[in-house]
C-alpha cells in the first residue's frame, strides 16, 4: 500500500522519539535514514523478544515508501507487528507515524516490512524456540 489512508497504528508502541535538529537535512526535513534506523531499533527489539535468548540480525527490508514528511520537534512512534515466525527467521510488520509538534495530528510516515534471522555466538543461523 502506497497511501497514508490508514487512519489508526496497528501493532504495539515500540519506540517513541522525538524529531530534532541534529536529524535533520539543510532543508530542514528529517532524514529518512533516521526514520528507518528507528524503525529498524523497534524492529529489532521486537524480534529479539521474540527469540528468546538469541541475538537476531536484520536480513532485509522490504516495501518501505516514505508517504509523509517530518519535522524537528515531530514525534515520531514506530509501531511493530509480528507477522511470521519460521524455523531461523521472522518478519516484523512495521508502522511509523509522526505527531505533528504541539498537536494531536498524527500520520503515517511509512511503513514496511523487516527481516530478522536468529543467530548464535558464532553468526549463524539458529531455530527460534516454539511459543
Amino acid at each position: 500500500m502506497l497511501s497514508n489512508e490508514i487512519k489508526e497504528p496497528s501493532g504495539e508502541l515500540t519506540i517513541r522519539v522525538i524529531a530534532m535538529p541534529s536529524n535533520t537535512n539543510a532543508a530542514g526535513d528529517v532524514f529518512g535514514g533516521w526514520v528507518m534506523s528507528q524503525m529498524d531499533l523497534a524492529a529489532g527489539s521486537a524480534a529479539g523478544i521474540r527469540a528468546a535468548g538469541a541475538k537476531t540480525v536484520t536480513v532485509a527490508i522490504d516495501g518501505v515508501s516514505f508517504l509523509a514528511p517530518m519535522a524537528v520537534g515531530d514525534e515520531l512512534s514506530v509501531y511493530t507487528d509480528i507477522l511470521k515466525v519460521g524455523r531461523t527467521s521472522m518478519t516484523i510488520g512495521v508502522q511509523a507515524w509522526r505527531r505533528v509538534r504541539q498537536s494531536h495530528e498524527r500520520q503515517l510516515v511509512t511503513h514496511g516490512k523487516f527481516v530478522f534471522v536468529a543467530v548464535g555466538e558464532d553468526n549463524r543461523p539458529v531455530e527460534i524456540p516454539a511459543g
